[in-house]
């Protein structure tokens, strides 16, 4: 793990940050794109590693095409090694309307972030690691658990549009299968958005991993306490049928399980619960 390089999209908190403090303990060089760089100035486990260069700290926004690829220069810094690994983890700060549930502003934050960063990758591709949510899908949503397909199917409905949509995308540039009625619409995907020219080619994508967790708490990592030969976690291919997990312990299967074995995860699409 040491000096492997990764560029994280969403980083600032929740299970980009634990994954990105995960990261850096173990040596990687982490390059931050942060609307807000100020979030972390009295943050002294980041700042000890950005006085050593290993945090580097990139102000732009993941809406913005040209905000993205500079921070893929950031993250390539001055030797000729690649980037090692793409994680996004991209979610706004969600707001109640009662027609809608929760919305996040734009609608369409999480698509339009993953489809930047796939639009300016550098070559060779980095390895891909997208965190999406359980039970987006409608083969998804009739494995949840009766009480959660109602609060999936009202509160959370806008944003697993949002999410489906990343899946989409990276689905399409995998070579995945993926169902047109799970399609999100044109408010979070243009329609001719496959008709970029700076999309990877159907099917490049060989090195990609979407991670599904279940509705998220903000509990502890009980695998950093468990028995090193039984996860507290559960994982899937697919969706689970599953109730919750903490943003602590999908950070510590993004990095413990999926980076270091990434042979045993490539090309699938995950859900974790417990």
């Amino acid at each position: 793990m040491n000096n492997i390089k990764v560029l994280v999209i969403g980083g600032s908190r929740n299970i980009g940050y634990f994954s990105s403090i995960r990261l850096l303990d173990l040596g990687a060089t982490v390059t931050f794109l942060l609307r807000k760089p100020s979030v972390f100035e009295n943050d002294e486990t980041i700042q000890q590693y950005v006085r050593a260069g290993k945090a580097r700290l990139v102000h732009g926004d993941a809406l913005v095409k040209e905000d993205v690829k500079r921070a893929w220069t950031v993250a390539q810094g001055d030797d000729d090694k690649p980037v090692d690994f793409l994680v996004s983890t991209v979610g706004g700060t969600p707001h109640f309307e009662l027609t809608k549930g929760f919305v996040v502003s734009p609608p369409n934050l999480v698509a339009q972030s993953l489809l930047n960063c796939l639009e300016t990758l550098p070559t060779p591709y980095p390895k891909i690691i997208v965190i999406s949510s359980n039970g987006l899908t409608r083969s998804g949503h009739r494995k949840l658990p009766f009480l959660l397909k109602q609060v999936s199917s009202y509160l959370l409905a806008v944003p697993h549009a949002d999410k489906c949509g990343a899946e989409e995308v990276l689905a399409y540039c995998a070579g995945w299968e993926w169902d047109a009625q799970d399609s999100p619409g044109s408010e979070i995907l243009a329609e001719d958005w496959k008709a970029s020219a700076d999309l990877p080619a159907p099917g490049s994508l060989k090195s990609a991993v979407v991670v599904r967790p279940a509705l998220l708490t903000d509990g502890v990592c009980r695998a950093d306490t468990s028995s090193p030969s039984k996860d507290p976690y559960k994982v899937e291919e697919g969706h689970s049928g599953r109730w919750t997990v903490s943003r602590k312990d999908v950070a510590h299967f993004l990095v413990e399980k999926v980076i270091k074995n990434w042979n045993e995860w490539e090309g699938k699409r995950v859900s974790i619960a417990y």
